[in-house]
């Protein structure tokens, strides 16, 4: 048995493996040789196979109804999310923010996870307000020198 990675069977690597400098590897984009014959297959086969399948969930195959069904109707990933908030102005205000999110979750009127993903968006707006109100600090020090 050889060793892959002694760069005799190789071209253009180097001896550990690694792809020599001006040696990107596969181009980006570029298509896996079996995807690539698995779509020539398929080229003009989605009508007809698509077709075949809801004439499967039609008659009762629960695999190809439970396909057709998520291509119909998918999951929803996220849904928009709905409790008083106050305004945010300051940083002051991202903890009154913060507070609010933290007592829908225990009140139940958001999930955990909803929670969570308003706490983010309200995080981001306080470092986005510290950002700023150190960029006009900046400016007003080099203002007066």
């Amino acid at each position: 048995m050889s060793d892959r990675k002694n760069g005799t069977t190789t071209d253009h690597r180097n001896p550990d493996g690694t792809f020599a400098q001006g040696n990107p590897g596969r181009p980006a984009g570029s298509r896996n040789a079996v995807t690539r014959v698995v779509e020539e297959l398929l080229q003009g086969e989605a009508e007809g196979l698509t077709r075949k399948a809801v004439d499967m969930a039609l008659e009762g195959d629960t695999t190809a109804l439970r396909l057709c069904l998520e291509r119909i109707a998918p999951s929803r990933k996220d849904a928009p999310v709905q409790f008083d908030l106050p305004d945010l102005d300051t940083a002051a205000d991202a903890m009154s923010a913060a507070k609010a999110v933290l007592r829908a979750v225990s009140g139940g009127e958001i999930t955990p996870v909803e929670g969570a993903t308003v706490m983010g968006l309200v995080e981001s707006f306080r470092r986005a307000l510290e950002v700023n109100e150190l960029e006009k600090r900046i400016t007003a020090l080099e203002a007066e020198k």
